[in-house]
């Protein structure tokens, strides 16, 4: 891989990441110059990690301007549907192929992320990690990749349903359940338990939109 294509990939990580630990929200305005100025690089990565990120409609168009997108009440059902199914099937391959190492280390985040239930943000981000961990003990290549893809569009999402009140405790509760499914190597409570967990997380943020609708009048 020669220099110009990793400062490339530099530049669309640190965009992506900047755009799923919330630096920039949906609708916010992305501009190369700022951007190339923020992470030290040149404008012509920056331009070419932009023309990706909105092939991937995570960026879309505003007049001149590219913004990022915003997911409608649709695109968040349909992209739940796909990862209800996606996530499922992983926990499905991780209750078989995980090793113990792995397995070891999914109980030890529970654990961990036991102390962040009155942070949202942070267990946000360990919430991430957990997934991603359930992801790579599938061993199965293909389906990391389009779970990649879900959860990077998943950060077009405003806020996270695991601010709700009381949610934090209860989709601890909930990896609890995943883990010790995987730990049993029983295929199909692993795969139950994360598509109820899924389940639970898209009711949870259809309630935070409608009460969020009900107070805008």
């Amino acid at each position: 891989m020669n220099q110009r294509q990793v400062t490339q990939t530099d530049a669309y990580s640190l965009i992506l990441e900047a755009i799923d630990v919330g630096d920039y929200k949906p609708g916010d305005r992305l501009v190369e110059s700022d951007l190339a100025d923020k992470f030290g690089m040149s404008r012509t990565p920056i331009r070419e990690a932009l023309q990706r990120l909105e092939t991937q409609s995570l960026l879309e168009r505003d007049g001149r301007s590219l913004i990022v997108a915003s997911l409608d009440h649709n695109q968040m059902s349909e992209l739940y549907i796909v990862r209800r199914e996606l996530e499922g099937l992983a926990a499905r391959l991780a209750a078989r192929h995980a090793t113990p190492e792995e397995v070891k280390l999914l109980r030890e985040m529970v654990t961990a992320d036991d102390a962040l239930v009155n942070d949202p943000a942070a267990l946000s981000r360990a919430n991430r990690r957990f997934h991603k961990q359930i992801h790579l003990a599938s061993h199965n290549r293909y389906l990391v990749q389009q779970l990649d893809l879900v959860h990077r569009t998943m950060a077009l999402m405003a806020t996270t349903s695991l601010a709700a009140q009381g949610r934090g405790q209860i989709a601890q509760s909930e990896h609890d359940g995943i883990v010790r499914a995987i730990e049993a190597r029983d295929e199909d409570a692993a795969e139950k338990a994360l598509r109820d967990h899924i389940s639970i997380a898209f009711m949870t943020r259809l309630q935070q939109d409608a009460d969020r609708r009900e107070a805008q009048g």
